[in-house]
């Protein structure tokens, strides 16, 4: 079965209108009860770059956790976030985003990517003592605009070095949303065979034309954990000016039923999520 990650923080981060904490607590709770693996719900922050998430805390308490299978992800950048972020008891994974690319990362952490490795150590002994799991995200993980190298081999070297810290979930992320089915099958051709105790993830960011043959090709390798978001919506704002949708959740659900992949969803629940969503996401 498919795991299927929510990621309605992905989808507000760059929203052009600020969404009201009642907004938020609302439309989370609308999704927990969908039956999705992980909500990633929110992020620890500086407010000063991404403010739309800067209730992150306030959202929190509010979330209904006791009729819900549904875990929650919270993104961080850095080791003050994580710090932060750990003291929650309703959190179950730490998210960071780790790029092969140098411009990136320091465009969205503001460290070198020696400097972040150390973080992802710090940040690793942080959640294994606080009973929380670390998820990085390899973004840049299919190319980048910036003209910093990149090759399939790069992504690999630095996926061993998450494997080396025993990190057990490491998410590619195709930030920019240049993925294409020949890298992706390349990288989880040889990805899922070699460390079979490590889950490895798919995070695309996609246009209506071209989501299919990437989930295809990231699934015809073993791939069964996907980040989406309903109606597509989401980017990273600290990447290009232009933001690249995030894989569309009822894609991926269309894509689970024509290929017969099993999945034990609420309709009725996801039904109310899709019509909150029509309006936290109005035009």
């Amino acid at each position: 079965m498919l795991k299927l990650i929510e990621c309605p923080r992905d989808a507000m981060q760059g929203w052009h209108r600020m969404i009201s904490t009642d907004e938020k607590v609302e439309y989370l709770n609308a999704l927990l009860k969908v039956g999705f693996d992980t909500i990633d719900f929110g992020s620890f922050v500086s407010p000063k770059a991404i403010p739309q998430l800067a209730d992150t805390k306030d959202v929190l308490p509010r979330l209904q956790l006791d009729d819900t299978a549904s875990k929650l992800l919270a993104i961080v950048a850095n080791v003050r976030g994580a710090e932060e972020a750990i003291i929650f008891d309703e959190i179950n994974y730490l998210g960071f985003p780790f790029s092969v690319s140098e411009t990136f990362q320091l465009r969205n952490t503001n460290k070198t990517i020696a400097e972040s490795l150390e973080q992802v150590q710090t940040m690793q002994e942080l959640c294994l003592k606080n009973n929380k799991e670390l998820v990085v995200y390899i973004s840049m993980g299919f190319g980048n605009p910036y003209g910093d190298p990149y090759s399939p081999e790069i992504v690999l070297q630095w996926v061993e070095e998450m494997v080396k810290m025993e990190i057990n979930t490491i998410s590619l992320a195709d930030t920019v949303g240049l993925a294409d089915p020949g890298t992706i099958t390349a990288l989880f051709k040889h990805l899922i065979p070699a460390y079979p105790g490590v889950e490895i993830g798919a995070h695309f960011h996609a246009s209506p034309q071209n989501w299919e043959t990437k989930v295809l090709a990231a699934w015809e390798q073993g791939c069964k954990r996907f980040d989406s978001s309903l109606k597509g919506i989401g980017g990273c704002p600290m990447a290009e000016d232009e933001l690249v949708g995030n894989l569309a959740t009822e894609h991926l659900l269309a894509f689970c039923e024509q290929h017969q992949e099993p999945l034990s969803l609420n309709q009725a629940a996801l039904r109310e999520a899709q019509r909150l969503a029509d309006i936290v996401f109005k035009d």
